[in-house]
Order: structure tokens, then C-alpha cells, then sequence
């Protein structure tokens, strides 16, 4: 019986992935380093924690001028955040039925939580965005763990949040490997949406159980779904 369902957000729940990719590549540009956007969106998903070191050794994110100043890698961390912030905020598009897919899950009685690898601040506006406010019980952010997917921390510290929700008892729905990865690590199975650019096949490889094209037609088969 799934009591809790949880919800990444970028590339399931709102259109922000080449958003996200568009940062990053602006922001290895301006500390003058030109990485391929074709490169750099595969990644999206992952905190900065893990995407960084894809295109940086850890002896470069780790260098200080002076040992005591912001780190190379804190200051790329820090600079993408802002650029995100400022440039991308107001751009951001919630993907069509997310409110009354959450309406269809509240409804039956499950609560609704969201574990992703954006900020605090990202998610307060994504929840606008989505006009869901309302309808979330739980949220965590990669501020508030040690490692962001594919790690499990997300999701261990959002099953804690959700209180007497054993992992057997809720399911993630996600857009990227990434989820799926993190989530098995949980115990928890993981629903797939394609909406965020993964294919298929690397998402069925990754561990998902069930695989739609988006929010909405999740909510289509939602009577089907394993969400029911």
C-alpha cells in the first residue's frame, strides 16, 4: 500500500533542465573553461557535488589562492547558483497537470513529498511555480545533506521528514538514472518520466518500475499506475 509519494522536481515536475545546463555552461565559461553543452546536460540531475568533478579533478575544485579564501569549486558553486537565480527563475514553466496530479494523489489519501538536488531557494519558487504549496508535506534540498544523487541521502532524510512512512510504503516518480539510482539505494522503487530528456532504456537499466512520457500522462494511467 503506498502511503507517500516522492517527487523529484527539475525535468519531472517543472521544464528547468536545459536551464540548468545552459548555467553550468555559462558559468565553466566565465571561470574560462568552454565545456559542450552536449556534455553538461547528461549531468543535470546530479547535485554540484557530483557534477563538478565530472569536468574537474578534486585537487582543482579544491584550490584556495591562499588556503582560507573560497575554494575554485565553491566560487564555480556559488556563481551558478546567483546566475540560475537571476536569469532563470522567471523563465521556468511547471509541465501541464502537476497540480492535479498531486490533487489525485491527495485525494486518495497519500501525502506528497519532494526531494531534489536544486536549493532551498529553487524549491520555494518551483513551488510556486507548480501552484502546489498547499499540497506538499514534506521537502528536502541538496543543502541539507552530505551528497546529492545518486547518493540516497535525499531520500533518507525525506522518509525521515515523512515520519512513519517505511520505504516499502512510497514510491519516487523522477525524470533521470540519477533518481532511480539514489532511490534503489533507499529501498524505494522509482517511477520514470521522460519528460526531462533520459531515454527509456536507460531509465528501465537505472530501475524503474513504470515509464511515462510526463506528469500528465502519468495522471492519465494513474488508476494502472503503481502510484495506485
Amino acid at each position: 500500500m503506498i502511503e507517500a509519494v516522492i517527487f523529484d522536481i527539475d525535468g519531472t515536475l517543472v521544464d528547468s533542465v536545459d536551464f540548468h545546463a545552459q548555467s553550468w555552461q555559462r558559468t565553466f565559461q566565465h571561470f574560462g573553461h568552454q565545456i559542450p553543452y552536449e556534455q553538461i546536460r547528461p549531468q543535470i540531475g546530479k547535485g554540484s557535488d557530483k557534477l563538478m568533478p565530472v569536468f574537474f579533478s578534486i585537487e582543482e575544485l579544491n584550490k584556495s589562492d591562499d588556503g582560507q579564501s573560497p575554494t575554485f569549486g565553491e566560487r564555480m558553486r556559488d556563481y551558478r547558483r546567483e546566475l540560475y537565480k537571476c536569469e532563470y527563475h522567471s523563465r521556468i514553466k511547471a509541465f501541464p497537470q502537476v497540480r492535479e496530479l498531486f490533487l489525485r494523489i491527495k485525494a486518495d489519501g497519500k501525502r506528497i513529498a519532494l526531494a531534489s538536488s536544486a536549493t532551498k531557494d529553487d524549491v520555494a519558487t518551483y513551488k510556486q511555480i507548480m501552484n502546489v504549496e498547499d499540497l506538499v508535506d514534506a521537502a528536502t534540498t541538496t543543502t541539507e545533506v552530505k551528497s546529492s544523487k545518486p547518493e540516497p541521502d535525499l531520500f533518507f532524510v525525506t522518509l525521515d521528514k515523512l515520519g512513519d512512512v517505511a520505504a516499502s510504503q512510497a514510491i519516487v516518480v523522477g525524470d533521470t538514472p540519477y533518481d532511480a539510482e539514489a532511490a534503489g539505494k533507499a529501498n524505494l522503487r522509482t517511477i520514470g518520466v521522460l519528460s526531462g530528456g533520459s531515454s527509456e532504456e536507460n531509465l528501465r537499466n537505472a530501475g524503474c518500475i513504470a515509464i511515462y512520457q510526463n506528469i500528465a500522462d502519468l495522471l492519465a494511467h494513474y488508476d494502472e499506475s503503481p502510484l495506485k
